[in-house]
């Protein structure tokens, strides 16, 4: 099953009496497991029903005597394992797995890795009163649609810019994702549809000083916002890294390069390899090839390899150049390249 297929049936009050979360993803299994603490049991039933125990801190045996118990007036009992994975005798639970008590829920968090579907253990989890959700890490090329997705589960819309400036700026980290999209939920009215400015005001990402206006400055040539922008990121160097920059820039170059061993190609073969998520994006990389030839653009690829590497203390002439000079002077050697 899927998170959301797990979270429908929850909060529907269809609940089974094992649900073993594993994998990379955090944030799929906090939020399976939060979903479980909020809509299992009424309040007032908690204190008696209800228990959060963690796995360095438990055996099975005292484990199995939780899950065993019958519930104190009321139809459930619900126990929560939470950072499993740091729990010796987990495997210990198989025959449990097999034959669960239809009266408890048990949540399991198992984080950061997942089980092994090949032992004992794991194939106990394919019985059929076991909810098994592997929460996989999800690609950065997948992360603009999953807030998009996001957004519209909470009634709102985003614009592709403002989706694609999240990603960009705050990464894979889908908890601050989250946290971020939630303060936009809660001051912007249903229905509303997120664009750049919404982004700036709640969020605090700059519309104007960012990565993508920096790529357009660039691929336009256009000195004086190019300068403009490295004022801005030399100002705010902590939130501008310029590894990070360097690393956005290659990713972007390189999709140029790539536009022109594609020259002659159909759009959706184009979009395709570049792995674009739409046409808005690929106006873009194309304004960039008419200004970068081929030639032009490897040269600009082995520059950002270059300053990468002086980025870290390595092939750096003057060891005291900082972050900020390091930019303006990689800014404006891409310029005129």
């Amino acid at each position: 099953m899927s998170s959301d297929e797990i979270l429908r049936d929850i909060r529907a009050k269809k609940f089974f009496p094992v649900y073993f979360l594993h994998g990379e993803e955090p944030f799929f299994i906090d939020q399976v497991a939060d979903a479980v603490e909020a809509n299992a049991l009424p309040e007032a039933e908690k204190g008696f029903n209800q228990t959060v125990l963690y796995g360095k801190d438990v055996d099975h045996v005292t484990l199995l005597d939780y899950l065993r118990r019958y519930p104190m007036m009321s139809e459930r009992q619900v126990v929560i394992l939470r950072e499993a994975q740091e729990m010796k005798s987990l495997t210990e639970l198989t025959a449990y797995m097999e034959n669960p008590m239809p009266t408890t829920v048990f949540v399991v968090c198992h984080k950061h890795k997942k089980v092994d579907a090949r032992t004992k253990f794991g194939k106990s989890l394919q019985a059929k009163n076991v909810v098994l959700l592997e929460s996989k890490k999800l690609y950065d090329n997948q992360i603009a649609d999953w807030i998009s997705s996001f957004c519209k589960s909470h009634h709102l819309h985003i614009d592709t810019a403002a989706a694609a400036l999240m990603a960009e700026y705050l990464g894979a980290d889908l908890s601050r994702i989250a946290n971020e999209l939630d303060k936009l939920t809660l001051n912007l009215p249903k229905n509303t549809t997120i664009n750049t400015s919404h982004i700036q005001e709640y969020v605090g990402i700059s519309k104007e000083y960012n990565i993508f206006e920096l790529q357009k400055a660039l691929a336009m040539r256009d000195a004086a916002k190019v300068a403009r922008i490295q004022h801005h990121f030399a100002s705010n160097i902590r939130k501008n890294p310029l590894i990070v920059t360097i690393t956005s820039l290659y990713a972007y170059f390189s999709k140029v390069f790539m536009l022109h061993a594609l020259k002659g190609a159909a759009d959706a073969e184009i979009l395709k390899t570049l792995d674009l998520r739409s046409d808005w994006f690929l106006k873009e990389y194309r304004v960039a090839a008419n200004h970068f030839t081929q030639p032009q653009t490897a040269a600009v690829i082995s520059l950002l390899k270059n300053y990468d590497l002086r980025s870290k203390g390595i092939h750096n002439d003057n060891t005291s150049t900082g972050e900020e000079e390091l930019m303006k002077e990689l800014f404006w050697r891409i310029l005129h390249v």
